[in-house]
């Protein structure tokens, strides 16, 4: 697809001109979201994938390339939000699922993958001690959060603003009426002297702190060394319990952020990639806090979960970690990532607008606005009315992102794909001058 020549009056203007292209460009995603509509609320069954005017239907992927409904090819920069690390239909990942598939689905009983997964992320990971699967990163957090709550005998949760940890404990401005129903304290991401504070005020009554390493959905902001560090410090004086949500930061180096920082937490989410590309969440850290899941010990906390052990994940969840995604692959990978960032802030510099990319490794986020980004208030500072224009032009350009402004790489990139992106990032910045700003 090429881009449009389109009108910059407002930028108001020029995105309905742009959705408006977009709408005649895709007639047959059109009719099946107008279809899909009559069975499911919005026409889909994952909100963050639904974007104006309408989402894509995508039919196929092979690399790091898709394929819509209208016959439209894409260089796919949304990774599915950093699981899609290994590409579609690696090989390595494919001949496992296949082996599996050939001894059995559904075989109600332990099998030597799990504890093969299981051993392959001990290895990885330097505060898990012990791992516990689940099937996504949302029901992983909420395990984490309740066995906090459960070794502590305590009942509040901190979070940070801006954070996410699934479909159900969603804290971007505005919070979600769909939250699990703890009680929370909120507070700010980087901010050493407030949330020291109000660990410190709540101490006799709070369980744990969660939050990313690297907020993903907020923007990839990227936590400070001395906010981690002074969160560490007072969980322990507060006797209560440090977690790390890595679901998405476990990618960026061959032990997640935790290895990055040295700040290792008591418990540490984990999903996305790790499965292969199928369903997957885990949780794990002290062995004296997740070996009271141990079903041999008389006060053992129940787990349960169907597809917790399924085969087509441990399979290929193995082979993924054990096979491709390997320390030495992990740091290259995240090398060329920075490296990428790095272009793309040049870029911006060299059209003198007020747009940046933050982030860390394979996970970039770009915003619309100068001086520093620390947190969610930072982030909604920008002009972000100009994120679903950007999404319209990179679109037409054949370059798939989340609507958001986000971009996750693969290991199906190479140099040709990077510098798809930044022609493409070259182009809008060009063309869209005029609606930046200085």
């Amino acid at each position: 697809m090429s881009a449009p020549v389109v009108a910059n009056a407002d930028v108001a203007s020029a995105l309905a001109e742009a959705e408006a292209q977009f709408e005649a460009a895709n007639p047959k995603s059109l009719a099946q979201f107008q279809d899909a509509a009559a069975a499911m609320p919005g026409g889909n069954t994952r909100t963050v994938l639904y974007y104006r005017p309408f989402p894509l239907t995508i039919v196929r992927g092979e690399g790091c390339r898709l394929w819509d409904l209208d016959g439209h090819e894409y260089l796919d920069f949304l990774g599915e939000y950093t699981a899609g690390l290994y590409g579609h239909s690696n090989p390595v990942i494919r001949a496992a699922i296949d082996r599996a598939l050939d001894q059995g689905v559904v075989l109600g009983g332990q099998t030597t993958a799990e504890a093969g997964l299981a051993e392959a992320v001990v290895a990885r990971f330097p505060a898990i001690e012990r791992v516990r699967f689940t099937n996504s990163g949302t029901e992983a957090n909420l395990m984490a959060i309740s066995a906090a709550r459960a070794h502590t005998g305590r009942g509040k949760v901190m979070v940070m603003d801006g954070g996410y940890h699934g479909g159900i404990l969603y804290f971007a401005p505005g919070g979600s009426p769909l939250n699990a129903p703890f009680p929370y304290l909120t507070g700010r991401y980087n901010d050493v002297d407030g949330c020291r504070a109000l660990i410190r005020e709540h101490a006799d009554e709070l369980a744990c702190v969660i939050l990313e390493p690297l907020q993903g959905a907020g923007g990839c902001i990227e936590a400070e060394p001395e906010f981690l560090e002074m969160l560490r410090a007072e969980t322990e004086r507060a006797g209560a319990l440090l977690i790390f949500d890595e679901v998405m930061t476990s990618r960026l180096s061959a032990g997640g952020l935790q290895k990055i920082t040295g700040v290792h937490p008591d418990l540490t989410s984990l999903g996305k990639y790790i499965g292969g590309g199928m369903s997957f969440g885990a949780f794990g850290g002290r062995a004296g806090i997740i070996d009271r899941f141990d079903p041999r010990r008389e006060d053992a906390w129940p787990h349960a979960g169907t597809f917790n052990n399924n085969v087509l994940t441990m399979n290929a969840g193995l082979a993924g970690l054990t096979e491709i995604y390997t320390p030495e692959v992990a740091e290259a990978f995240n090398a060329r990532g920075d490296r990428l960032r790095d272009d793309l802030n040049q870029l911006a510099r060299n059209h003198d607008v007020a747009v940046q990319f933050t982030g860390r490794g394979s996970m970039i986020g770009c915003h619309f606005r100068r001086g520093r980004i620390r947190d969610i208030d930072d982030a909604m500072a920008g002009r972000n009315e100009l994120r679903p224009l950007l999404h319209m032009d990179l679109l037409a350009q054949g370059i798939y992102p989340a609507s958001r402004g986000m971009f996750a790489l693969t290991l199906a990139h190479d140099e040709a794909t990077f510098e798809a992106l930044l022609a493409a990032m070259n182009e809008f910045l060009d063309s869209r001058r005029s609606l930046l700003g200085d």
